[in-house]
């Protein structure tokens, strides 16, 4: 019986029959950290409902019990608002990566998840939060040059991109 009546392919045949195509391996890795994507924005999306159902349910309870004129219960509406933002924009950015979207446009979403988040720290603000009054400069400075930096890099992409 030669070599090509028993099924054998010539040389070819020598390589080790449990090799792995790593090309094949790379392909669902690939596949997995999709799912795991879409997963996240899943998780994402969930959270966002569950904060507005939320803050819906703050706002009532707070025109039941006459407390929606409390500036401090509004800037919490606010600050619970502008997390919902947060995380709508951090559920853009997954989808953005889940379909392979221009890096400019990621870059440019999670630019606007930062001024987001950064305006968010400057309304709920409060220098008795700190230890002291330079600790509360300090962190209103750091800030500052924070929300800055991402307004140049908003100027920039807009100009540039």
């Amino acid at each position: 019986m030669s070599d090509d009546d028993n099924g054998s392919r010539g040389p070819a045949s020598d390589a080790p029959a449990t090799v792995v195509d790593p090309d094949r391996i790379a392909a669902v890795a690939d596949q997995f950290i999709r799912y795991v994507e879409l997963v996240a924005a899943w998780v994402f999306a969930v959270l966002f409902a569950i904060g507005v159902v939320d803050l819906t349910l703050q706002i009532l309870r707070s025109i039941r019990t006459g407390n929606i004129t409390d500036p401090l219960v509004v800037i919490g509406f606010i600050d619970t608002g502008l997390l919902l933002l947060i995380i709508v924009e951090v559920y853009h950015t997954v989808i953005a990566y889940t379909q392979e979207s221009d890096t400019r446009q990621i870059v440019r979403l999670v630019i606007y998840t930062g001024v987001i988040a950064m305006i968010r720290k400057a309304i709920i603000f409060r220098t008795s939060e700190y230890a002291s009054t330079q600790d509360a400069l300090f962190a209103a400075v750091s800030y500052t040059i924070i929300i800055f930096g991402l307004v140049a890099l908003l100027f920039a992409e807009r100009v540039y991109g």
